[in-house]
């Protein structure tokens, strides 16, 4: 169950070492370029058709990013968007805004930037230099406090570390974040990568060996309400927060492949990935029924309409349209011609992509939405 190219070269760049070999080949001999992490974008400087690969929304602003730290910023709707400056060159691969209104973007080279404004201006808040500091820190002290998992972890850093081209910057990515509150958020990445903050991303905590993910798989996307926390991941891995434990317990999975995305909505909870798979909860993961999909493609995202409904958007293009009465999509729209990395609802009857080749706004209005 191969990814495509493309969609398994923006998840695993960074982990194979692909994007640090494009670098040192780029460089030449003798050459040394910029380290991405200590290297600011301005703002205007890519082209309209530049990759996206993740968009989120809040009212009328939405905030799209992409490779070597693309930022862009819309206010009306999608209608129009403009670039701003971003203080890494790095890749960035999710978006989200938070309850409180702030917008974080995490990507490659362990970066998490936070915006204050709705995203016209942004701060890095953590890198792989922060850290990789932060947890040898906390790892040193657990595995000498003697606490169960903090040793194996410790070798894994040292594992990761070793293979890294720089070795003060620990290379894993965060691939996804999600604030319950304007303070206590968690960032979720690759190799079990699991961080949370109780002060709005002033400070983290490590709690990688605080979940049921032994062989620590890439963890993808994560949503929730309240205490409803779930995590979804590489392997059919699915797991929901126990507050009374403080770790993520892993659920039994309807799937061996991994699901890219998660979405969660009281009691459902929606997960979706590989080969159009999809799968739907209505007992906060005690059981699963399949939604057929009818496509073969990857799913990238899910966008709420009203009510309960929602629509699932495949790499191809493919808008599969869910209704809560029936576990069968129907496809809104013909597939489109270049790759879709993410999704957000845009003005009424739209969604906006982020795609291969940039941004496009897809008009729903006049199909027919079961």
């Amino acid at each position: 169950m191969a990814m495509s190219r493309s969609l398994q070269a923006w998840l695993f760049a960074s982990l194979l070492g692909a994007a640090v070999a494009t670098v040192i080949a780029a460089a030449g001999p003798g050459r040394t370029l910029p380290d991405p992490v200590d290297t600011p974008v301005t703002a205007g400087s890519a082209l309209a058709n530049a990759t996206t690969s993740g968009v989120a929304r809040s009212g009328d602003r939405l905030v799209a990013v992409g490779p070597r730290g693309l930022i862009r910023l819309s206010t009306d709707g999608a209608r129009s968007w403009k670039q701003v400056a971003s203080p890494v060159a790095t890749d960035l691969v999710a978006v989200r805004f938070t309850p409180d209104g702030a917008v974080w973007a995490v990507g490659h080279d362990g970066v998490a930037l936070r915006s204050r404004d709705g995203g016209l201006s942004w701060q890095r808040m953590l890198d792989g230099r922060s850290l990789l500091k932060l947890l040898r820190t906390t790892y040193d002290a657990r595995a000498q406090a003697g606490e169960a998992g903090a040793a194996a972890v410790q070798m894994e850093i040292a594992r990761a570390i070793g293979q890294s081209a720089t070795p003060d910057l620990m290379p894993s990515p965060f691939l996804d974040v999600w604030f319950a509150d304007a303070n206590e958020g968690f960032l979720i990445g690759a190799f079990g990568l699991l961080l949370r903050t109780r002060d709005g991303g002033q400070s983290w905590e490590p709690l990688i060996e605080r979940s049921d993910n032994d062989r620590r798989f890439h963890l993808y996307a994560m949503d929730g309400q309240g205490e409803r926390r779930f995590i979804a991941g590489e392997q059919g891995l699915v797991m929901r927060w126990d507050a009374a434990t403080g770790r993520f317990a892993k659920l039994e999975s309807p799937y061996i492949g991994s699901y890219f995305g998660i979405d969660v909505q009281g009691r459902r909870v929606v997960v979706y990935g590989l080969r159009g798979n999809a799968f739907v909860s209505q007992d906060e993961g005690a059981s699963w029924q399949k939604i057929t999909t009818g496509v073969d493609s990857n799913l990238v995202a899910l966008v709420r309409l009203s009510g309960d409904r929602f629509v699932l958007v495949s790499q191809a293009g493919n808008l599969l349209a869910v209704t809560p009465d029936s576990l069968k999509a129907t496809e809104l729209q013909s597939p489109l011609t270049s790759e879709v990395f993410g999704a957000a609802e845009g003005r009424k009857g739209s969604l906006v992509l982020a795609q291969i080749n940039g941004l496009r706004d897809v008009e729903l209005l006049g199909i027919a939405v079961p």
